[in-house]
């Protein structure tokens, strides 16, 4: 983030763009970009990627497409202070990383105990049942901070990625309000 400043990239941030090294080089695009044009993760891996895109797409549709996972990992790159993530509201203490990681495991080893196989690779309908258990607390040996806090912090991260954008506030109708993009003043 050095290269562009961090008023470039709070600018970004609130048009949908973040800052994702592309060659070595930090290139402002937004999370779904850096998906489609497979952007590496900077300290998330493979399957933890695939895992946070399985679970963002069960609890907000297009979530996958609109990037959660890389929307996640560059934010996990960030100092924590300019996280957007929902565990930096949620007052989480750094390093934000440890959550997710804490989290992906424990979700894994949770789905292979009840349905023989880790989140990723379950039915959309078994991984529907996994998460509206989780939501309500009712996974047995779940490990780390409570389910229904883990779902919390991850829906508002999925609904952040798909509906925190200009092109998001449009999807559902609502005008993209001046508090989060300010207007031009004569």
């Amino acid at each position: 983030m050095a290269n562009i400043g961090r008023r470039g990239f709070m600018k970004g941030a609130t048009l949908g763009t973040l800052a994702f090294s592309v060659g070595g080089v930090e290139v402002l695009m937004t999370p779904n970009e850096a998906r489609a044009r497979n952007v590496p993760f900077r300290l998330l891996d493979g399957h933890q990627g695939e895992t946070l895109e399985a679970l963002g797409e069960t609890l907000v549709p297009k979530a996958r497409e609109a990037g959660i996972a890389h929307y996640i990992d560059q934010q996990l790159s960030v100092p924590p202070q300019d996280s957007l993530l929902q565990a930096r509201i949620f007052n989480f203490r750094p390093p934000f990383a440890e959550f997710y990681r804490n989290m992906i495991v424990t979700i894994d080893d949770s789905s292979r105990k009840s349905f023989g196989k880790e989140f990723a690779q379950l039915t959309a309908k078994d991984q529907r049942e996994f998460v509206d258990r989780m939501r309500q607390n009712k996974i047995e040996d779940w490990k780390g901070k409570p389910a229904a806090l883990a779902y919390a912090v991850l829906r508002a991260d999925a609904v952040d990625v798909v509906y925190g954008t200009m092109e998001g506030y449009e999807a559902l109708g609502i005008p993209y309000m001046a508090h989060i993009a300010p207007e031009k003043r004569w």
